[in-house]
């Protein structure tokens, strides 16, 4: 059977400006500490070596801001993920990000499944998950993980064109 691999990219992470929240639905204060880092583009193998799976513009954006009187963190990872050729033979195995403060791992995130109902086609997806205070604080990249998945190939016009 066909199957994704176990593929993984860094994205650095660095402090940004508190622009650009408001469809994030961010409370920006004068405490709003905020994070970004962005990749343009990272493909899957399949173990054919063929591309099983194209990522584009991967956001992550880290904030520690104050809600109801409280400091806390998020990481938001945001990006457009395309199915190609193939299809999970059950659900899929989605992603996961490791969080990283220079070579030291911080935490190992489960993303989660991935918004990709149809095969040749583009689907926005997104991401959010409470860090510690602290995470946020020692962050400086991400491993944006993409993890195996058995597929079933599929013969579609869609995928050529």
């Amino acid at each position: 059977m066909p199957a994704l691999l176990l593929s993984s990219t860094a994205v650095a992470i660095k402090p940004a400006k508190p622009h650009g929240l408001a469809d994030l639905g961010v409370p920006v204060t004068d405490a709003t500490v905020v994070k970004k880092g962005k990749l343009g583009e990272f493909e899957q193998a399949q173990d054919s070596g063929k591309v099983g799976r194209r990522f584009q513009n991967i956001r992550v954006t880290a904030v520690k801001t104050s809600e109801g009187g409280v400091a806390s963190s998020k990481l938001i990872v945001a990006f457009e993920v395309f199915g190609d050729d193939n299809v999970p033979v059950v659900g899929n195995q989605g992603v996961a990000a490791v969080l990283n403060a220079g070579d030291t791992k911080l935490l190992d995130l489960p993303l989660g499944p991935l918004f990709l109902p149809y095969a040749c086609a583009w689907y926005e997806n997104r991401y959010a998950a409470d860090i510690s205070n602290e995470v946020f604080d020692q962050l400086d990249s991400l491993s944006f993980v993409a993890r195996a998945d058995e597929v079933r190939l599929i013969d579609d016009q869609r995928c050529t064109n």
